[in-house]
């Protein structure tokens, strides 16, 4: 029965996940990172400012930054679906610990903590709420990495760790998604809160297929040796990191406003095979807080470094996809999902190519963005397929 549940609630949280992908790309790309300058509320509303009267106070409040209706609603939509997303893993966490009750109970004392510690930050109690924070990521992360932790010595399944470790994880990512704002699209921040948001999505799926494959409804056995398993788990996860490392590229790219450094040339950049780069400045991971990163502040040969030092990473990404995707052929029960990544690779490709020809159109950005997240996808669904249950 809870197999059941937790397939249904994975489903939801995967979807839901996606979508809030995709629209924080759409948020960063449409540059409404900055929409709402306030967190968790957008100019002191729990929606966004749309009567005169409201807007009148609003820019009052916030003279630095007036109220600009088309950024204020895209922010503030995405914060309320990814505090959806919130709530659907909260719900995943308790309903796979329900039956240890201690767990449970310690899981709810997490959640309280960081409601809790989300209203101290509002009423400006900012050493409270980072308190209050501190044990809403603790009580979780203790019951994930502590095996038997609270369990009253019941056998605990995995996916159950896995489950109260996201609960961490997301709750860790809203502080990051408040740390974007505060400290105004700091570029670091701004990477990590993209993988963050992939890490989340990962995870859902991993739970998601392997709480299917707990039920028996595997898609197909895979009738192979375990040193060959063994070896073709090793291919996924240097495939796998690999493809995150370039995803990190490209958010670094995004959050450094160097996606278009090369103007629209292609496979050239700026007219020439190596323009003037500046690869010291490019790559400066922290940099001063209390600056507006908003529109970028490298100049032009660290932007240009930090686009091709991009494409680079998409020509060995692309190498060692394509080598996977033939290690993986060589397994019948596998060849679906090595042509599901080389159509996925294919449309990466296509559209980081048209970003730069058409000029970082705002439709083609965003799908780059849903595309490298389906990859990721593809890559832990297979690498959940040749993982052996433990439970």
């Amino acid at each position: 029965m809870m197999f059941r549940h937790t397939r249904a609630i994975a489903r939801a949280a995967i979807a839901l996940a996606f979508i809030v992908i995709v629209l924080g790309a759409f948020v960063r790309l449409s540059d409404a990172g900055l929409g709402c300058p306030d967190w968790p509320t957008c100019y002191g509303k729990a929606t966004w400012p749309t009567l005169d009267a409201d807007i009148a106070r609003a820019n009052d409040a916030f003279p630095e930054r007036p109220v600009e209706l088309h950024k204020a609603w895209r922010e503030q939509i995405h914060r309320h679906l990814a505090a959806g997303l919130g709530l659907l893993v909260l719900i995943l966490a308790l309903g796979s610990n329900w039956a240890q009750p201690m767990r449970r109970w310690l899981l709810a004392a997490a959640a309280v903590a960081a409601a809790a510690g989300t209203f101290a930050w509002i009423a400006g109690l900012a050493t409270l709420s980072a308190g209050l924070s501190l044990v809403a990521l603790g009580l979780p992360l203790a019951l994930a990495i502590v095996p038997g932790l609270a369990s009253g010595g019941r056998p605990l399944p995995d996916w159950a760790r896995y489950c109260a470790f996201l609960f961490a994880l997301i709750m860790f990512q809203a502080i990051l998604g408040m740390w974007t704002v505060t400290w105004k699209l700091k570029p670091i921040v701004v990477m990590a809160h993209l993988l963050g948001g992939l890490a989340v999505f990962s995870m859902l799926v991993w739970i998601g297929h392997r709480s299917r494959s707990a039920a028996g409804r595997m898609f197909v056995p895979l009738p192979a040796p375990a040193s060959v398993l063994s070896a073709l788990r090793t291919w996924v996860w240097l495939g796998l990191a690999v493809l995150v490392l370039q995803i990190a590229l490209g958010g670094w790219t995004s959050a450094n406003y160097a996606a278009l450094a090369c103007g629209t040339d292609f496979p050239r950049c700026l007219g020439q095979w190596w323009p003037a780069t500046d690869f010291g400045e490019a790559f400066v991971l922290w940099r001063g807080i209390g600056v507006d990163y908003e529109g970028g502040l490298l100049d032009g040969p660290a932007r240009t470094a930090i686009q091709l030092a991009h494409r680079i990473g998409a020509v060995v990404t692309v190498a060692m996809v394509l080598a996977l995707v033939a290690v993986l052929r060589r397994q019948p029960a596998l060849r679906r999902p090595a042509w599901v990544l080389l159509a996925l690779l294919t449309a990466q490709v296509a559209l980081g190519i048209a970003n730069v020809w058409f000029g970082l159109p705002l439709p083609v950005a965003s799908a780059h963005n849903a595309v490298a997240a389906l990859l990721v996808a593809a890559m832990v669904v297979i690498l959940s397929r040749l993982t052996p249950r433990r439970d």
